[in-house]
């Protein structure tokens, strides 16, 4: 009986993925550089808070860029990052400038204060305004296709999913399963079909916004209070009417979000359930799903193996959790081009799914107390 129970719950699951993951044939290809001499009118925000070792890198990517201006927000880091963007302005190919972000209001969240402070000092020649993370490293050409791409679709926002790099084992092994919980959950990026659903996802490392509309919905005020404010401000503005799109990024922005399996867990895995940006029907309706399909499976053909059991159930569960164990390596292979380099902890990732599968159920069931260096009551 309790393997019949398995089975039922399962069956449907199995079915809602299999839906999601056929999405890939028809999703948007991945956008091209586009190398541009005259300058856009965007103006780049960069949010910071003791960045100074990762900033330099997406500096680099960003001073070649055919930009209006620069603009890093800084909460009063103590690192030396106001020091190195103080000293980088001097000699900066564009116009790059330091602003402090005031106090952080009690209803808002650091990062989300940081762009809406950048937007509203940002030059009112730019039509565009791009926040990007100071983890990121943005290559030649993305600038110029993001802005050419919301253009010729008549987009409001547009953000990108990245190239990853990885370089430790920890990484390789958790950073894959946890990428893989917003593959089973959204389907490939891309799907023209989520563009204006309540499902869209959007990756704040690299978010291009029309300025008109951030005037309409006065800035980042949505998402003020989120800790996934990308994914909150994006379905928020797709509500109220606004056009978006969710496309692969991997030519054109790379990055390395976290060194470590700690951080990666700490981190990245705070926020993934995205609850903040969901109602508490679609997060346990998620969690529910990703246990169902990618925390279980392991686990039930280890212990499935191990029974003593024989029958039409247990056949048709030992089948069907099979089948999905050959999915998700085969979906190794598909996500394999969204990292620079893979190792063997990489190939290994399958095994870190079902305690991917935990962090997620931890993180929807707590709420974060420290967010990118600041402490949250």
């Amino acid at each position: 009986m309790p393997l019949l129970v398995i089975l039922l719950l399962q069956l449907p699951f199995v079915f809602i993925l299999l839906s999601r993951l056929s999405s890939a044939p028809r999703s948007i290809p991945a956008l091209e550089p586009v190398h541009l001499a005259k300058t856009l009118p965007v103006s780049v925000v960069i949010p910071t808070l003791n960045e100074v070792l990762r900033l330099p890198t997406c500096l680099t990517g960003v001073q070649h860029q055919p930009v209006r201006e620069v603009l890093v927000v800084d909460s009063n880091s103590q690192d030396g990052t106001r020091e190195l963007v103080q000293h980088l302005a001097e000699n900066f190919p564009v116009p790059l400038r330091l602003i402090t972000d005031p106090p952080l209001p009690p209803d808002w969240v650091g990062r989300p204060w940081a762009l809406h402070h950048g937007f509203l000092n940002s030059s009112p020649d730019s039509d565009w305004i791009l926040g990007l993370d100071a983890d990121t490293l943005p290559q030649q050409g993305l600038v110029a296709s993001l802005v050419q791409t919301a253009e010729a679709m008549q987009l409001d926002m547009l953000s990108l999913s990245p190239r990853f790099i990885l370089k430790t084992a920890g990484e390789q092994w958790l950073q894959p399963a946890l990428l893989m919980t917003l593959v089973y959950r959204f389907g490939a990026t891309g799907d023209p079909q989520q563009f204006q659903s309540d499902r869209i996802m959007a990756n704040g490392q690299c978010l291009l916004i029309r300025r008109q509309w951030l005037e309409k919905i006065d800035g980042y005020s949505l998402a003020k209070s989120s800790f996934c404010d990308d994914v909150t401000l994006v379905r928020a503005s797709a509500q109220r009417g606004a056009k978006v799109a969710f496309l692969d990024g991997k030519n054109l922005l790379q990055v390395r979000m976290y060194t470590s399996f700690a951080e990666t867990w700490r981190e990245w895995g705070r926020s993934l359930d995205l609850k903040d940006a969901s109602s508490p029907s679609q997060t346990w309706f998620d969690c529910l799903f990703l246990l169902a399909v990618q925390g279980l499976p392991l686990p039930l053909v280890l212990a499935l193996l191990a029974l003593p059991t024989e029958g039409i159930v247990y056949n048709w569960l030992l089948g069907i959790n099979g089948f999905l164990l050959l999915v998700r390596w085969l979906l190794s292979i598909g996500i394999r081009d969204s990292y620079t380099e893979v190792g063997l902890w990489f190939w290994l990732s399958p095994l870190a799914d079902p305690l991917a599968v935990v962090r997620i159920w931890l993180s929807a069931l707590t709420k974060p107390k420290r967010w990118r260096g600041r402490e949250y009551t």
